[in-house]
């Protein structure tokens, strides 16, 4: 299974966003700057968030984006599925059915490959699930030391 960086791009934002203090939202480009990425990219990220619920687009001269829900009611599932669609990873084309050697009476539903990529694929979906972007936000500041955090803090009031 192979995510894509959009993904990682867009959980990064999130966590961001989430330190936005109530009534605040970062432009697409203080977001792409603050991770050093290209803005165009991050704009169509955070566009797909938005789509999906996750972030809200916020107009005017303090525009930009803020979540749409508490960090702690947003998973990182949600911004997966936001980013790479709601699909399975796995696609089964039941390849077993043909070539030479085919059973005179093939099961025609799927096999334990299939089975077993879906249980993996359940299991992955469960693990996003119960992280959310709070979680995320916690871990990260208990790796950053107080002048990290002033760091952060002062670059968000900056680009507020």
């Amino acid at each position: 299974m192979k995510i894509s960086e959009g993904v990682e791009w867009a959980a990064h934002a999130c966590a961001l966003l989430a330190a936005v203090p109530e009534g605040g939202a970062l432009s697409a480009g203080a977001i792409a700057a603050f991770n050093d990425l290209p803005k165009a990219y991050m704009a169509k990220h955070l566009q797909a968030l938005a789509k999906a619920g996750v972030v809200v687009s916020v107009r005017g001269a303090q525009g930009g984006y803020r979540l749409a829900r508490p960090p702690a009611e947003i998973s990182l599932w949600d911004v997966r599925r936001a980013i790479e669609g709601p699909g399975p990873d796995f696609h089964c084309a039941n390849i077993r059915l043909k070539g030479p050697c085919v059973a005179p009476k093939p099961s025609s539903g799927p096999c334990a490959i299939a089975h077993a990529f879906w249980e993996a694929e359940r299991a992955y979906q469960a693990a996003l699930g119960s992280m959310t972007i709070a979680d995320v936000v916690v871990q990260a500041a208990r790796e950053q030391d107080a002048e990290g955090l002033s760091r952060i803090a002062a670059w968000l009031r900056a680009a507020l």
